[in-house]
């Protein structure tokens, strides 16, 4: 008989905490360490941003990464702040990119994804295509190569894990993937936001695409745009936040194909071979369900939107100072629910784990992911354009 402490999560307590609830205790001290490193950035942005004279000049998003990465490997953190940062990585930055969805109308996803659709294609496949082709040419196996080509084309580390079983992957290979999909993952988010306006000129629909068609982590992608939105005092709306991530959403859906069809190739030449072609993936686990949750914000946004703009209430209950209100004030819980998702990252990347990869590997990720950003380069200044924000 289990007892409470090694029972599985149910299918709710999954969905919202990844653990069960006798378990809420040990989420606490990382959470709140978090919290502490997201109002300590704000502070410090500030103070700073003041004393240079230039009113966002310096991202409170930004410095919260980077304060974590000191804290994690200067004073180091202990065993019990790690199931609090996993949730924050995980179940707080889903929530907040769902309450970012009451940024956009359905219209606009659907016009950002539309157009975003033949971009992500474009970088998915590249992502794949080379860091396979570099894999065998270094002479590592076919199945480190298909993780960080899954990792660099869709959706980094959760494609990655999503893929292992099917592809038969060791723990080492697992790890040295998501290592690589890590160390590239953070460098372009901090360099690619200023990358990208010195390249598209301060366009949002622009710069919103290829961050998010180029950046391998759904949480690399927002914290990305929200760096581009503050540094840049971007107030419009959709923001480059908003449209990077819808752009990120479009590539976590392609998980659903990509998968299974680099699972099957696998298994076939296996087969080929004489081998076991070992066990598939589940479905479930390559759906990003949150995705549902951000659209149907949106669809809440545009009918209470058309209410107001008839002149009646949104949703029959508020009108439109109230209804303008609140759609700000969820806003910016996103924004700061997305700010604690990204101390976690900082606080999560461990520099001495991240030693450990090795050449052969890093070559590997370097060029899939320089590839994909010329690509999404490419395909932007094509598709971009017929996006009207």
């Amino acid at each position: 008989m289990k007892t409470t402490s090694d029972r599985q999560p149910g299918f709710i307590e999954n969905l919202l905490l990844g653990t069960t609830r006798d378990q809420i205790p040990s989420l606490i001290p990382g959470v709140l360490l978090a919290l502490a490193v997201v109002v300590a950035s704000a502070v410090l942005a500030e103070l700073v941003n003041a004393a240079l004279g230039f009113d966002g000049l310096i991202s409170f998003i930004l410095v919260a990464i980077v304060l974590g990465m000191l804290i994690r490997n200067t004073v180091g953190l202990g065993d019990r702040f790690s199931p609090g940062l996993q949730f924050s990585l995980k179940k707080v930055l889903r929530l907040g990119i769902i309450l970012l969805g009451i940024r956009l109308s359905l219209g606009d996803v659907l016009e950002i994804g539309g157009f975003g659709i033949p971009v992500v294609v474009g970088a998915v496949a590249t992502g794949l295509i080379v860091a396979i082709a570099a894999t065998r040419r270094l002479g590592l196996s076919d199945r480190l190569g298909a993780l960080i080509a899954i990792g660099t084309g869709i959706c980094g580390a959760t494609a990655i894990v999503a893929a292992a079983p099917g592809l038969r992957a060791k723990e080492e290979e697992v790890a040295y993937a998501v290592a690589n999909i890590t160390i590239f993952g953070i460098a372009a988010m901090l360099l690619y936001p200023f990358l990208g306006d010195l390249i598209f000129a301060g366009d949002i629909a622009n710069t919103g695409l290829f961050l998010g068609t180029s950046i391998h982590e759904t949480a690399q992608v927002a914290g990305a745009g929200l760096i581009y939105d503050q540094s840049f005092n971007v107030t419009a709306t959709p923001s480059v936040a908003d449209v990077a991530v819808v752009a990120k959403l479009v590539r976590n859906v392609m998980m659903i194909l990509v998968i299974p069809g680099v699972t099957y190739l696998y298994a076939r030449n296996l087969a080929r071979n004489g081998e076991d072609a070992g066990t598939g993936t589940r479905m479930r686990d390559m759906f990003p369900v949150f995705i549902i949750g951000f659209v149907v914000m949106a669809a809440i946004r545009s009918i209470g939107d058309a209410a107001v703009d008839g002149g009646g209430n949104a949703f029959g209950l508020w009108g439109a100072e109230t209804w303008g209100d609140l759609t700000h004030w969820i806003r910016t819980a996103a924004e700061y629910t997305l700010a604690t998702a990204m101390a976690a990252v900082g606080l999560g990347t461990s520099l001495a784990q991240l030693k450990g990869l090795g050449l052969k590997p890093f070559v590997v990720g370097i060029a899939a992911a320089a590839s994909v950003g010329v690509v999404s380069i490419g395909l932007v200044s094509v598709f971009g354009p017929l996006i009207s924000l």
